[in-house]
């Protein structure tokens, strides 16, 4: 998908990126304190220039355990610099000890009682810095870093998920059609789910691009972009944030908490510009909750296609608009660097966040 709407005004085309060790650093925040004691070690692992499959496949091969014994929270980017925790059974501590790789490094070690699940992450803190940055462009990017900390950012899914080619969603739908076949089940899944993306990002795409709108038009203007009435339009902008909220969204307790229907939109904005709620999008399937009103009609838009395939598929909800935290920026003009230091949740991606701020696609 080639993404068309930003919410970033003002481009930076000069500035030097490249996800190496130095300059791209994944943290992994765990979920939760590790407590200690148990049957399970739990060790903290720093990896470079590794997939997450390629530095358990280098544990498995020096410890002799096998690559379905060990636990993670979530797969890496192979790219910079990255580290995690995964844990195996206790009995194979020995064949840790001595443990040497030039691209991975055990940090430290500890126990638990049970096995990391994927998903078991509360997020990742991430340090980027772009390279030949002028005086000029720095303050463009220290502005874009100030709004998304304020106001947050669009959820998309990043181009990693699309395969080298981007083509990763036909192939997924190819394979709910059944014109395709595939034995492995996880490649399989991630085929479908790539297809799953696509729609979503369409679909967020457009929802920028009327939340543009509000920022660009006139009343007359919108009424003849959108075809709505006067009434939901003088509602709409009146609403002071940049993502806006229609009548049967699909919202969410931000960051933890149930979904609902958007209902009193008045209220819910209230709650969404203190970061205690969010929009989401669909993940098309069967069992996922729908959007309805005048949300649902533009959903009808974007996901009709998948109507035949949503009793393949259970779905679910996905945050389209996310909060960094602990947003942090400086520029060292003596070596023209711009650094960055932020925080998000699971399964959002730091170069969407850097397209955002750079107001160009990465890809």
């Amino acid at each position: 998908m080639n993404r068309l709407f930003f919410t970033n005004h003002a481009a930076v085309e000069n500035a030097h990126f490249t996800k190496n060790s130095d300059d791209f650093v994944v943290s992994e925040i765990p979920l939760y304190e590790f407590s200690g004691s148990g049957e399970h070690l739990a060790l903290h692992v720093r990896k470079k220039d590794l997939t997450t499959w390629q530095m358990l496949q280098a544990l498995s091969d020096m410890s002799g355990a096998k690559m379905r014994d060990f636990g993670y929270a979530g797969l890496k980017d192979k790219d910079g610099m990255t580290t995690q925790y995964i844990s195996i059974h206790k009995s194979f501590e020995k064949a840790f000890e001595n443990f040497s790789h030039p691209n991975i490094k055990i940090l430290s070690s500890t126990y638990h009682n049970n096995k990391i699940k994927t998903g078991h992450l509360k997020g990742n803190r991430f340090f980027i810095r772009l390279k030949k940055i002028s005086s000029v462009d720095a303050l463009k990017l220290a502005e874009a870093c100030k709004k998304i900390a304020r106001e947050g950012y669009p959820n998309y899914f990043g181009y990693q998920r699309f395969g080298k080619t981007g083509d990763n969603f036909e192939e997924g739908r190819a394979l709910l059609e059944g014109k395709r076949k595939e034995r492995n089940p996880k490649l399989r899944d991630f085929l479908i789910s790539a297809y799953q993306s696509e729609l979503f990002n369409r679909w967020l795409s457009k929802r920028i691009e009327i939340s543009k709108y509000f920022e660009s038009f006139n009343d007359k203007e919108l009424q003849s972009a959108l075809d709505w009435d006067k009434e939901t339009i003088k509602k709409v902008k009146q609403q002071p944030q940049f993502c806006k909220l229609l009548e049967g969204d699909v919202c969410h307790h931000y960051p933890h908490g149930k979904a609902f229907l958007c209902e009193d939109v008045d209220a819910e904005v209230a709650r969404f510009v203190n970061h205690d709620i969010t929009l989401t999008g669909f993940l098309v399937g069967g069992r996922a909750m729908r959007a309805e009103g005048l949300a649902g009609e533009i959903d009808r838009e974007f996901f009709a296609e998948a109507d035949a395939f949503l009793d393949k598929l259970d779905g679910s909800r996905r945050f389209a608009w996310c909060f960094a935290t602990d947003f942090e920026y400086r520029y060292k003009e003596e070596d023209a660097w711009f650094e960055m230091n932020f925080s998000l949740q699971k399964g959002s991606y730091a170069t969407v966040v850097l397209e955002e701020i750079l107001h160009r696609e990465l890809s």
